[in-house]
């Protein structure tokens, strides 16, 4: 009985012949997880002497991927592998994720969206970080192009200007990299890939920190100027100046979270973003870890005060404050809180009319800046401020709770601090010295006219008609102006249809005004900005020593910075020390830069008498 013959075994994989020469091999690698269609590898041969012997070589290395699961499993996108990743499997906070649905939508689809996740490897990677790092807006580099205000219909203006390339930040890149990196953690999770190619690429390194805190002198004009235009705004900034606190975390703040009696502070939540929702939503913190923080005397005051004054207006408007109303609230009654970016372009504007270059996380630099300088361990910095990944696990417990070190930190801080700012000036008072409108601008130089004696008393000023014709304004502002002169007791009217003329007596009436805000109490140069102890000592001043009104000229580097008049004797160098130092406290700097000023005083006629320097702090 004769054997059957064994069968020849079915040869894996194909080799194709295509019309131009070329030699396509085909593999199967089974079905694909993501279509559930059968997936096979393909690779094309270009044509030439040695092709057949090439198109073997590469269907064995790839049978030989195929056995040791080293071969792509997928024909998925990044595209796909993004929107799964993010979609599904993504466990970060709602604002990353509409961080990285934006990045990958502005800087990763348009180059790399089609490709398989098979086929990407860190060449393509590194060329994509470096096409981010010359143009932002991936512009092709050839030709003029313009960069529009706006998306929709419109007519072009300045604001459309000419196309300038800007790299992509350094950070922004960096996250590109991280959103790629999770994916294909997740794509070799799933057997997509066999390795992940953003292993291998390289983005940029990280940017080093350059923390640029406001200066002290311009810490002063911030918290001057926000306590000018209302109580409660100048409360917020000064808020964050003395705790550092982020801004999401101050908008979440309720009262129930604040302990006036103790002067704690408690931060438990914050205020953040859902693109998705397209609303503002309250969650934990940045670090998900809840901490204290201490207040300073003169903080707790303010929070009191900001306290009683919502208090009172929700009972003027029949509503109730309670413990879970927001502090910062702009609701009477503290039932919603503050939009971030409403307190980030309030405070822009602010510091723009300023002229100051900064913005309100800045403040947060300021706070650990002054920190660090009083000496305060940088521990108890990180705790007050919130940082995580310290590393130990005694940094993260120290941020939650009020110690020692806390309240030393705190009282450092307040020493640093500018002087807390008085009350708003009522907009007409204000509009004197520095009017803004234009119908204050109009009143103000009328106001002047009558100082040097241009318009004398019953003398009748321009009418309505001659101020719309000379300052180019409506009725209605020139009404105003006129109106605001009635306020100030300069101009009256004498009868029905009669023109408006100065009042009498009103330029004596200016001469008293301005010699009112003239005077400087004799004790207010020698006063500590938080104490208000006057000196003692050797050099105190006595009634013996005669001291005289005399007049002193500041100067900065030899730049005239301010002057004054004050009762001192000039022959008393404890006299003038005091009155130099707290001059420079005036001009928000610190006693450290003494050295750098110069003190000229003169008599009542002017003279110079000396001019005082101090050598040594």
């Amino acid at each position: 009985m004769t054997g059957r013959s064994k069968g020849r075994r079915r040869q894996r994989g194909a080799i194709d012949q295509l019309p131009n020469g070329a030699l396509r091999v085909r593999v199967s690698a089974g079905l694909d997880p993501v279509t559930k269609q059968r997936h096979r590898l393909v690779e094309v041969v270009p044509p030439g002497p040695a092709a057949e012997l090439e198109a073997e070589r590469v269907r064995t290395r790839l049978l030989n991927e195929v056995d040791e699961r080293r071969n792509p499993r997928t024909q998925a996108t990044v595209e796909q592998l993004l929107e799964r990743y993010l979609e599904q499997h993504f466990d970060g906070q709602p604002s990353t994720k509409a961080n990285y649905r934006r990045y990958a939508r502005l800087h990763v689809l348009p180059f790399i969206g089609q490709v398989k996740v098979g086929q990407l490897d860190a060449d393509a990677l590194d060329s994509l970080y470096a096409e981010l790092r010359r143009c932002r807006a991936h512009c092709s580099g050839r030709g003029k192009r313009t960069d529009h205000r706006t998306a929709g219909r419109h007519e072009c203006d300045h604001r459309c200007r000419r196309h300038e390339c800007r790299p992509l930040g350094a950070t922004t890149i960096r996250h590109v990299h991280f959103l790629l990196s999770g994916a294909f953690k997740r794509a070799v999770r799933w057997k997509w890939v066999a390795s992940s190619p953003v292993s291998q690429a390289e983005p940029p390194a990280a940017p080093p920190p350059r923390p640029s805190p406001p200066t002290a002198e311009e810490a002063v004009r911030i918290l001057n100027e926000a306590w000018r235009r209302d109580e409660d705004w100048g409360a917020l900034v000064w808020t964050v100046m003395t705790t550092g606190i982020r801004r999401g975390e101050l908008c979440a703040v309720r009262w129930q979270h604040v302990d006036l009696e103790s002067g704690v502070l408690r931060l438990e939540q914050a205020v953040a973003y859902d693109d998705e929702l397209g609303e503002w939503f309250v969650k934990d913190t940045k670090t998900h870890q809840q901490r204290r923080i201490a207040l300073d005397s003169e903080t707790t005051a303010v929070l009191s005060a900001l306290k009683a004054r919502q208090e009172r207006r929700a009972a003027e408007l029949g509503c109730h404050s309670g413990p879970d109303a927001f502090v910062f609230s702009p609701h009477s009654d503290g039932g919603r809180f503050a939009k971030p970016d409403s307190v980030t372009q309030r405070y822009d504007r602010m510091v723009r009319r300023l002229e100051v270059v900064t913005t309100l996380h800045k403040l947060r630099h300021y706070s650990a800046t002054e920190l660090i300088s009083a000496g305060v361990d940088p521990r108890t910095v990180a705790g007050r401020l919130g940082h995580g990944g310290g590393g130990v696990t005694t940094l993260r417990v120290y941020s939650a709770w009020v110690s020692e070190a806390d309240q030393r930190a705190s009282r450092a801080l307040f020493e640093r601090v500018p002087e807390r700012p008085e009350g708003p000036q009522a907009a007409e008072e204000r509009a004197k010295t520095a009017p803004e409108n234009p119908y204050e601008r109009i009143a103000s130089e009328i106001r002047a006219r009558i100082v040097r004696g241009e318009l004398v008393e019953s003398a009748a000023i321009p009418s309505l008609k001659k101020l719309m014709a000379e300052y180019g304004v409506a009725s209605a502002t020139a009404s105003r102006a006129v109106s605001l002169l009635k306020t100030w007791g300069l101009v009256e009217t004498t009868g029905s249809g009669q023109p408006n003329t100065v009042a009498v007596g009103a330029r004596e009436f200016l001469a008293a005004e301005d010699e009112e805000s003239n005077e400087v109490p004799q004790d207010s140069p020698e006063k500590s900005p938080h104490t208000g102890e006057l000196p003692t000592g050797p050099g105190a001043t006595s009634a013996e020593e005669a001291p005289r009104m005399l007049r002193f000229e500041l100067r900065y580097l030899g730049e005239t910075v301010r002057t004054f008049t004050a009762e001192a004797d000039p022959d008393n160098p404890d006299h003038l020390k005091r009155l130099l130092a707290a001059a420079v406290r005036r001009d928000g700097r610190t006693d450290a830069e003494l050295l750098d000023y110069e003190l000229d005083v003169r008599g009542s006629d002017g003279e110079l008498i000396t001019t005082f320097v101090k050598m040594a702090v």
